[in-house]
């Protein structure tokens, strides 16, 4: 009778369970029709979509992987700079380029992960910090290449081939395209041979080798991978905004940006940069619309007191928060 009770449980979680994702489905799909008339709300979903794929890319390697990158500014500036530059320079279409970028940042993600990741200690995060600033420097002072600090310019070719137009709403839907990316890959994992050697890797590397897990191999893949997605981001906020500028795109504050929403939403979670992105990206575009764009050190400590909210009180996220409250809350009925 306990087991039929238990059997009876698991199947009602699981059909509202799929339910709700047809639902979302629905939503994704109808909202930026509804949001069409009110552009700044459809751009700060864009935005939010943008980042929480740069967050999602993060976690695949910070919350799964445990491999805690302080510079992965470094690939979305590389996904951004080569679409950019072979757009305008050579007339390449941004998807060829994002895919380009993609390549290019993984090559450099892998490269990166051969180096330090043999190593023990923080040498894999300082080498991520080193890279970034290195390209930095590289981009401002290469003008011809880059233009150096006064950024590239995209010209604006409408069409599908450009991946410029008319409306926001293809925007929204290549976003989501690309959000869908890590936060797929990241159901994967749970499920996946490949999956469980990393979280094995991440929770204890010695027990990890000794039951014969090629560790190295793990987090490189797993590097590379999460390098190219966060450079397919890059890519795509370079054709959004039209304009690029290395201050902005290899900061040590986009890096910070994408830690922060995986870590507000929950670490290691398939749908916490998502949830974090939206918290982060809503809370930019309130103090924007309060304080007319001159929230600069307000913003700064906002996010800052976010972030030490979050660790002191739900240091887990805050999806694995709601989860538990919402499961205590069933078993309690």
């Amino acid at each position: 009778m306990n087991v039929m009770t238990e059997v009876k449980k698991q199947r009602n979680f699981a059909y509202p369970s799929a339910r709700g994702y047809g639902a979302a489905a629905l939503l994704l799909t109808l909202l930026p029709f509804l949001l069409q008339n009110q552009l700044y709300y459809l751009d700060t979903l864009i935005l939010a979509l943008l980042w929480a794929s740069a967050a999602g890319a993060w976690n695949l390697a910070g919350g799964y992987g445990g491999l805690l990158s302080l510079g992965h500014a470094a690939f979305f500036g590389i996904g951004a700079y080569t679409s950019s530059l072979l757009f305008v320079k050579l007339n390449v279409s941004p998807w060829l380029g994002m895919v380009a970028g993609a390549v290019l940042a993984g090559l450099m993600g892998w490269f990166i992960g051969m180096i330090t990741l043999r190593m023990k200690g923080p040498f894999f995060g300082l080498a991520t910090i080193a890279i970034s600033e290195v390209l930095m420097i590289t981009a401002v002072n290469w003008t011809e290449l880059t233009q150096g600090s006064q950024g590239v310019n995209i010209p604006y070719k409408p069409g599908f081939v450009n991946m410029a137009f008319d409306s926001k709403i293809p925007y929204y839907f290549i976003a989501l395209a690309i959000c869908l990316v890590p936060y797929l890959l990241a159901r994967w994992l749970k499920e996946s041979k490949f999956g469980y050697e990393l979280m094995a890797v991440r929770d204890n590397e010695a027990a990890a080798q000794a039951l014969g897990i090629h560790t190295v191999r793990v987090k490189v893949v797993i590097i590379a991978v999460s390098s190219s997605i966060t450079a397919m981001a890059g890519a795509f906020y370079a054709q959004y905004v039209t304009v690029i500028e290395p201050y902005h795109e290899f900061s040590f504050s986009v890096s910070i940006q994408m830690v922060l929403m995986a870590m507000i939403g929950g670490l290691g979670t398939a749908s916490g940069p998502i949830f974090g992105s939206l918290v982060v990206t809503g809370l930019d575009t309130f103090l924007r619309d309060v304080f007319q764009g001159a929230q600069g050190g307000i913003q700064a400590m906002m996010y800052g007191s976010l972030l030490v909210l979050v660790v002191l009180f739900v240091p887990e996220g805050l999806i694995p928060w709601f989860t538990r409250r919402f499961r205590s809350g069933k078993g309690e009925k």
